[in-house]
């Protein structure tokens, strides 16, 4: 078993070798994928790396494998891989087959993010905001909050929106933080349709913030949306609760 299981391996690694970048994407996604990611990964690919080290990482199809997954992003970064920067980021940042080390996960985000990964600009952003593993810095916070912003990264969106609430990083601008929180919740994500909600309740537009907040709480999972209607509850605003039905044009 052992012998044919090798001979498997073989063929599929002489194969990748004459394999267009096409073919290669077809193989990696197709119904023997599995054996496909461990070969290609076994001959350096990073694309496979990647997508072995995420396998393991979640014990998809394969057995869960935390630190076997770190290895395959550090071997996806050292080829230069944003993306594996980036998750070597998220483990060093969670613990993922590693020890948590804040510093270094800053450091990973912070290659891919300069390489321009959205991913990393908004993990990066997280930890400048917060002064987690750097030293606390709201003004390069939004800025590379921005830059993943600006390349349709809805939850950077909101945050960007956050700021300009807040005072973060820049000057406060409400009506500059109700365009970010806008954009996230029609990009579909349901913290930017809840903030945006917020905004427009203060603006005493009722029917916007209904369906907004209908549509929040409809695409969150929990337990963040019972989250939000204990804000609600905590507010006194449980008469935007009931969902509304659609009201094109109403302050959205």
């Amino acid at each position: 078993m052992t012998a044919l299981l090798s001979a498997g391996k073989s063929w599929r690694v002489a194969a990748l070798t004459m394999m267009t970048p096409q073919a290669l994407e077809a193989a990696l996604g197709g119904e023997d994928a599995a054996a496909w990611i461990t070969a290609a990964a076994a001959c350096g690919i990073a694309q496979a790396q990647l997508r072995l080290g995420r396998m393991l990482l979640e014990g998809d199809g394969i057995a869960q494998d935390r630190a076997a997954a770190f290895r395959h992003f550090q071997d996806a970064a050292a080829q230069g891989s944003s993306e594996g920067h980036n998750m070597l980021g998220r483990c060093h940042e969670n613990g993922w087959g590693t020890a948590v080390d804040y510093g270094a996960a800053a450091s990973a985000y912070k290659v891919a993010a300069d390489a321009g990964l959205d991913w990393a600009q908004y993990n990066l952003g997280h930890m400048l905001l917060s002064g987690t593993g750097v030293v606390q810095n709201r003004d390069d916070a939004l800025r590379y909050y921005l830059k993943a912003a600006r390349q349709g990264h809805v939850r950077a969106m909101n945050l960007v929106g956050r700021c300009h609430e807040q005072g973060w990083g820049t000057a406060r601008d409400v009506r500059a933080a109700c365009i970010w929180y806008r954009r996230s919740a029609r990009g579909g994500y349901f913290r930017g349709a809840f903030n945006y909600a917020s905004l427009l309740v203060e603006r005493k537009c009722a029917k916007g913030a209904r369906l907004w907040f209908a549509r929040a709480l409809a695409w969150a999972p929990e337990p963040s949306r019972s989250n939000m209607v204990a804000a609600l509850t905590r507010k006194d605003q449980t008469a935007f609760l009931p969902p509304a039905p659609h009201a094109p044009g109403v302050c959205a």
